[in-house]
This record gives C-alpha cells, structure tokens and sequence, in this order.
C-alpha cells in the first residue's frame, strides 16, 4: 500500500472501519472522523477504535495533517463534508474505500464474496473454517464476528500470517466491477438499490473479473453465470442440503450424507454454509473438517441473533433492509413462535420508495393475519435527499392490503406497546440497517 498516514473519513461506518483497522495492524498511521460520534462521543466503536490505535475524532471537528499522504471516503460521504473540504484546500489526494479495497486484495490471495443477500454472514464462515483450519487468512467485513466481539474488538476486520484476503464485495455503489479476486462467490442477485438490469450488468463485470467462480444455482439470476462457474452449489446442483431443520438451538442439515449443525438460526444461513464449503474445497478443507468447524461457528452481530427469550417471547435482532432479506427473515422467525411482531426501520427514504412495490407485493403473502408488521421513523443519516414517502405512508399502504401494520413516529412507543400485546410463545423481530443504534434498541426494547 501506498503512502504511510492515512485519515477516513467515516471511520466508524462497517466498511470503513474494518480497512482502517486492516491497514492499521499492516503498520500504517490511521486517523479518522465519524458523525455517529456528534450524537455519542463514547460510543464503544469509538473507544474500540482507539484502542486499537486509531486517533478519532468528531466529524466536523478534525485538524488534518498536511503530512497525512490519504484521505479515505465513502460513497455516503459529501464533498460538504469539513474534512472532504480540507482536504481538498490541503492538497490531500482522496481515495475512495473500494479503492483502498482493491489495492490490498490485489496484494492478496484473494476470495470476494458477492451478492445481494448474505455477504456478512458468509464472508465470517469462510474466514473460521480457513482460521480453525490452520490456513492464518485475513478478513475484512461488513459486520462483526461474535467470536471476536467478546474479544473485546469491533470483529469485522482481522489479519492473519497468509496471503489468503476474504472480504465482503459490495455491489450497493457499483464497486464491485473493481475487484479482481482469485476465488470470487456469487451469492445471490435480487432487486436491491437498483433495478435487476442494473445489477445484472455489475455482476457481470465482477464474473468476467474473477479467475475462479462459484455460483448459487438456488437463486434465479445468479444461476444464469453457472456456465462461468469451476463449482456451483444449491437447486438443481450436486451440493444441496436436505434433512433441513431449525431449532431455538440453531439449523442443522445434511449434504452428500454429511451432516452439519449450527448454532445460528435462519434458514437462509443453510445457502449460506453451503456457499463457505464450497470455497474452502480450493484450499484443501475436506467436509469433516467443515462439519467440525461450522459447528463451533458463533454468528456475527445483528444477523438473526438472537438477543433474549423473556417471559417466552423471543427476540431476534437482524440487519434485513431489502425484500429478499426481510422475507427470509420473517419466514425463520415465524417457524420458532406463534405470532410474529415484525418491527421494520427503512435506512433511507429512497431505499424505501425504491422496493415498497416489492415489500406490498411480498409481506401479504407471509404475513398471517394474527401477525403484525409495524414500522417507524425512516433513519435518516443526513444529506440531501428527497422525502416524499414515508413510513407512514407506506404503513397506510400495507394496511390497504389488509395486514395488521402499526406506524410509530417514536420507536419507543414500540416498545411499550409490546409489553402490552405480547404473549407467551411470541415472537418479535427487529429489522434494519445502518443505524449504529439500533442494535442497542433491540437489546432494551423487550
């Protein structure tokens, strides 16, 4: 990597801070401002940043060094931004994170893990069964692995002895056409911030990049890059899972007559397993091995996690933000409870006038009528944006489809109400991304 001092902007944000903590432990100097700490100066990522060497600041507020050789963006961060702007009178060459990205994964043995759906959660069963198996890879993610959360670190970035690079490859802002991996996985293709067209024409790219592929036949689009692919997995392929079965104590199935079990819950995190075997077969890891590893697999944050069972009514917390997700989620859920409480908080006023369409068309289908779905305030991060629907407004929809859909302008209120409608055997569900604080809200809600 080039130059030594390095200052992101955004440092806090899931993907920025696993590269700054990366290129941190690689010896590089890394600075960094975040807006999340205008509203809590002591949030833990701040603290769990700083202890692991990287100077913070409030967003707004940083002094950067004219000695500092990068400053690192986002496609979320603003040229309005103060540190965007000093930067730019500084003379400070700006880079964006998927740039950083591509420079240390064509250092690396690289292995992408691509698609709409899944990519987190896929992305940690790699990096444990390549861990567990002796092979010291490195790690970066959209999202922390229990395992290392209880180390006390942030747990979405780790670096290993080898050369070996899994990483999450996002396709949200079009850069995933900039990576070249050796092993690239191709999870799934779904309508999510852009139209299936769109998408399709990314992954392409990112196909026509990647000198070894493995493709999800279960999935309609991704399987249409089958012919591409050294190995492939899911329907209609020669690894599928059968005897499938989820329990409170995870999912369990077999495939080629070995049997695995997990303790994470969601079905759709079968697809997922069998995705992170699949990659492990070019690195020697037979399906024992797998099956012993996967067993010990903790989960990451926020992706049906479970986060208590008070008085019978369990709690599943998740990062579901797109159709595709919020289906699979509520499907696990309702297996393990009677009635579904299915609280949903948009990441964006455009994400939701995006797949309302979508969501009206699905939710009636898996929603029964003594279930409710309940939504609050979009999170709105800041920036310019159109607001010209609402959760409100989407909420008045859901209810013309005849669903038991409450809004509440204060996701408080939820809560409350929850205490109330509640029984035994329930089931309550919390689904969103981006919001920092929304985990928190999941853990004190019930």
């Amino acid at each position: 990597m080039r130059g030594k001092k390095y200052f992101f902007i955004g440092v806090a944000g899931s993907g920025m801070s696993a590269i700054a903590q990366y290129i941190s432990k690689k010896g590089k100097i890394v600075t960094g401002s975040d807006r999340l700490f205008v509203r809590d100066p002591n949030h833990p990522i701040r603290k769990k940043l700083e202890d692991f060497g990287i100077k913070t600041f409030v967003q707004g507020e940083a002094e950067i060094d004219a000695d500092t050789d990068f400053v690192v963006v986002s496609t979320a961060i603003e040229e309005t931004v103060y540190e965007y702007k000093t930067a730019k009178e500084k003379g400070i060459p700006i880079i964006h994170r998927s740039d950083l990205l591509k420079e240390i994964a064509d250092n690396s043995l690289s292995i992408a893990v691509a698609g709409t759906s899944g990519k987190s959660t896929t992305t940690a069963m790699i990096y444990t069964l390549l861990k567990k198996a002796g092979k010291q890879p490195s790690m970066l993610n959209g999202s922390g692995l229990v395992e290392l959360q209880e180390k006390g670190l942030i747990g979405n970035a780790a670096v290993g002895e080898s050369d070996i690079l899994v990483f999450e490859a996002d396709e949200s802002d079009g850069s995933l056409v900039k990576y070249h991996p050796k092993v690239g996985l191709l999870l799934n293709i779904d309508r999510d911030h852009k139209d299936l067209p769109v998408l399709m024409d990314i992954f392409q790219k990112f196909v026509n990049n990647t000198k070894t592929l493995i493709t999800n036949k279960s999935n309609e689009n991704s399987k249409t890059f089958a012919n591409n692919a050294e190995f492939d997995f899911g329907d209609n392929s020669n690894f599928v899972a059968k005897n499938i079965k989820q329990t409170f104590e995870g999912i369990s199935f077999s495939v080629n007559g070995k049997y695995f079990s997990i303790p994470v819950i969601g079905l759709h995190n079968i697809e997922n397993a069998l995705a992170a075997i699949s990659v492990t077969k070019f690195f020697g890891i037979g399906m024992e091995e797998c099956a012993k590893y996967l067993k010990e697999f903790r989960g990451i944050d926020r992706r049906m996690q479970i986060i208590s069972n008070k008085n019978d009514v369990l709690v599943i917390d998740d990062y579901a933000h797109n159709p595709a997700k919020i289906s699979s989620a509520i499907k696990s859920a309702k297996q393990l409870g009677k009635r579904a409480f299915a609280f949903f908080q948009p990441h964006g006023f455009g994400p939701l006038k995006f797949m309302k369409d979508d969501l009206l068309e699905i939710l009636p289908m898996i929603m029964q009528k003594d279930d409710y779905f309940i939504t609050t305030s979009v999170f709105y991060a800041g920036g310019t944006v159109e607001k010209d629907y609402t959760s409100e407004d989407f909420t008045r929809d859901l209810q013309n489809k005849n669903l038991n859909a409450i809004y509440f302008e204060n996701r408080d209120d939820f809560c409350k109400f929850l205490k109330k409608a509640t029984k035994k055997g329930d089931v309550v569900l919390i689904m969103g991304a981006r919001d920092p604080f929304l985990g928190d809200f999941a853990k004190n809600c019930v």
